[in-house]
């Protein structure tokens, strides 16, 4: 018998996708790496480029097709956001979906088709986990990082794939890549020194370059209020005492914002668009993750998705 495993991707409401048993997709999804999600979509796009753009669609529509495994499989898109692929969910296919966010607000879509416009790439997300066997895109406390892939497979489109950060196989999954489990201790430690110390020794402490929320890795910690007033932080110390509220990344995203958000809501992941100084200050996206202190001010920090795939993930 064949059961019903319901899972998340960015595309969609509701995904549902056929699979031979609980065992199989386990196997599949958590062996995955980074570069074997890579490499699959990239072999979407040489088959696309060798069997031309209808008989791709047609086998990527294909749950099962060579590119469809279980819980991960290709999905497609144009340019201007038309979902052309998909094979658990044929009935959205057409429909449009370039204006979509993850809970946050980062608008996913647009962020595929850039970084597959400029050769292809990883990129990151947040989208629901499966919870009882179901996605509920509407179920925000759900939400959780993604590593996605795409690539272009022609002038006018592009195919992307992509694996739950917590599940994809490699060194420090237990239960996320190093960086990330080092940036959640980080927040969480200046969380509770915040509460045990109080706001001025806190804030003191973050803004200290050489102090105890700075590590070896250049991972810091900063603090803003609920107005979006920067609080503390250890390289931006002209902007303590300013609202960044407005502040808007190429795409769109008022990240300040939507790090507010995340924080006044009870902490948690996002993903947002952040100079990296590593990349000649270019933009890139960054696995964030905030905790509220108390009810004026909140804590947070985060990692560049080129720490998480070792590959220059900037934009250009």
């Amino acid at each position: 018998m064949k059961r019903c495993y319901l899972v998340g991707m960015v595309c969609l409401l509701v995904l549902a996708a056929g699979c031979s048993g609980p065992a199989e997709q386990e196997t599949v999804e958590e062996n995955m790496t980074y570069g074997d999600l890579a490499g699959l979509v990239r072999d979407a796009a040489a088959y696309a480029e060798t069997a031309g753009k209808d008989a791709a669609l047609a086998e990527f529509n294909d749950e099962s097709g060579r590119f469809s495994q279980g819980a991960v499989y290709i999905y497609a898109y144009d340019y201007d956001g038309t979902l052309l692929a998909h094979p658990y969910e044929k009935d959205a296919v057409g429909t449009n979906r370039g204006n979509w966010t993850d809970v946050r607000g980062l608008p996913v879509i647009r962020i595929g088709a850039h970084t597959a416009a400029n050769g292809g790439g990883y990129i990151a997300y947040l989208y629901p986990a499966p919870e009882n066997g179901s996605i509920d895109e509407s179920a925000g406390d759900t939400y959780v990082p993604k590593i996605g892939y795409v690539a272009p497979a022609g002038e006018t489109w592009w195919v992307a794939s992509g694996v739950y950060l917590s599940e994809a196989a490699g060194p420090g999954r237990e239960p996320y890549p190093e960086p990330v489990s080092a940036m959640i201790d980080l927040v969480e430690r200046g969380a509770a020194y915040g509460r045990e110390q109080g706001a001025q020794a806190a804030f003191s402490e973050i803004s200290n370059a050489s102090g105890r929320f700075v590590d070896p890795a250049g991972h810091y910690l900063y603090a803003y209020d609920y107005n979006g007033t920067l609080l503390a932080h250890p390289h931006l110390q002209a902007a303590i005492g300013t609202s960044l509220i407005e502040r808007q990344d190429p795409f769109g995203m008022e990240n300040i914002r939507a790090l507010r958000d995340t924080a006044q809501s009870g902490g948690g992941f996002i993903v947002f668009v952040w100079p990296n100084p590593e990349q000649d200050n270019r933009e890139e996206l960054k696995i964030g993750y905030v905790l509220p202190v108390d009810e004026t001010w909140w804590v947070g920090s985060g990692v560049y998705l080129s720490e998480i795939t070792g590959e220059d993930t900037a934009f250009p």
